[in-house]
């Protein structure tokens, strides 16, 4: 019984790192946090329309559901995006998010 229990944890843990290795693939930061300023935060900051949204606003994992389901309530916002840029929009949201190891506010 131990043995199974210790196959299953060993598994979780597997897939738990496979997942984090895939999350937010594909994106360049570097470019996601030029998009982010340029298409983003004109309505996603302090008393805009958007709200105040920085990347610490979500952890890893909800930035990755985000935009899994493409949940912006305002999709016109994107319309001009590429794939590309959107990956790398994520990207740059997910390596500065509330649980990452550079959290970060995009100035």
């Amino acid at each position: 019984m131990k043995q199974i229990a210790k196959a299953v944890a060993i598994l979780a843990i597997a897939a738990l790192c496979a997942s984090a290795a895939w999350a937010a693939e594909g994106g360049n930061p570097k470019k996601g946090k030029y998009l982010y300023k340029k298409t983003c935060k004109s309505c996603h900051v302090e008393g805009a329309e958007g709200g105040n949204l920085t990347p610490m606003t979500k952890t890893m994992s909800q930035w990755d559901r985000f935009f899994e389901k493409a949940q912006h309530p305002k999709a016109e916002a994107w319309k001009d995006l590429k794939e590309q840029d959107i990956k790398d929009i994520n990207q740059f949201l997910y390596d500065h998010a509330l649980d990452s190891s550079q959290p970060e506010t995009c100035g």
